[in-house]
């Protein structure tokens, strides 16, 4: 049985995909390739092998050119994709907001919320039931870096729940970052509204207070890819993963020379 029977997902796909130009320049960014599928195909497969059966997509640029994915996708996954479409920028947390009372209307209890530009393992299954085991409003997937510096570091008690957020520290104080990746139960739903605001400054950290907040540590790798130098590197980080877990997804034969995935494009007419 699955462990998310009938719940939801929101996934943030309303950026203009600035940092990944020129692949962004003909695509919105969650539609760009990434290991011969589109980004958000990675994700949609990742929610649905955990039972979700209807996914918001959070569209602001180029809405238009998602439709036919969108068709398709729901056809080849069997799930239900609603869109829900900012008329403004609404941040991080806005746009969870505008999509309340779709999310209300879930099953479960449990709503998962991507960014549409990570790639990892996606454990869901193992995170969703450490999130149910806290009976806490929120979990927040954490990657570790070398250079904390340059990010926001997540700091927690000994049982890794939340107690506070320290941005772009001079000094070491620790090296867990926020991944992108969260579960939410819908009385976190109460704490956003339809209107700009951002999840990781002003939400966060008020639940972090008042207890309400826990992180759940990803094993395996783990990659920002949406911009380019990230991009390839979370291609090559994707690869080495597939090796490791022997994946069919990986090109065999005797030219072949190291962890590759041979991508196929068909010529048309138009080209």
């Amino acid at each position: 049985m699955n462990s998310a029977k009938s719940s939801k997902a929101l996934l943030l796909v309303g950026g203009y995909g600035t940092r990944l130009r020129p692949l962004t320049f003909s695509k919105p960014k969650p539609l760009v390739e990434f290991v011969n599928k589109p980004i958000l195909s990675h994700q949609i497969e990742a929610l649905k092998s955990v039972g979700v059966d209807e996914i918001v997509l959070a569209i602001n640029y180029q809405p238009e050119k998602m439709l036919d994915f969108i068709h398709e996708a729901e056809t080849k996954y069997k799930i239900k994709i609603t869109c829900s479409k900012e008329e403004e920028p609404l941040g991080t947390a806005g746009p969870i907001g505008l999509a309340k009372n779709i999310l209300l209307k879930s099953e479960s209890e449990d709503i998962f919320v991507f960014n549409s530009d990570i790639t990892c393992r996606f454990p869901l299954k193992e995170m969703l039931e450490f999130h149910r085991s806290h009976k806490k409003e929120g979990t927040i997937a954490t990657t570790r870096v070398k250079d904390p510096s340059k990010f926001g570091v997540i700091l927690t008690d000994e049982n890794d729940k939340i107690l506070d957020f320290v941005e772009k520290p001079s000094s070491y104080v620790g090296d867990n970052i926020n991944a992108g990746l969260y579960i939410f139960n819908k009385k976190f739903l109460e704490r956003v509204e339809a209107k700009p605001i951002s999840i990781e400054r002003e939400v966060f950290p008020k639940m972090a207070r008042e207890g309400e907040l826990f992180i759940y540590p990803l094993e395996g790798f783990w990659a920002d890819i949406g911009q380019p130098m990230e991009y390839l590197n979370g291609t090559k980080l994707y690869l080495n993963d597939a090796a490791i877990n022997k994946s069919s997804e990986l090109s065999k034969g005797n030219n072949i020379v190291g962890n590759v995935c041979i991508v196929r494009i068909i010529l048309t007419d138009d080209y």
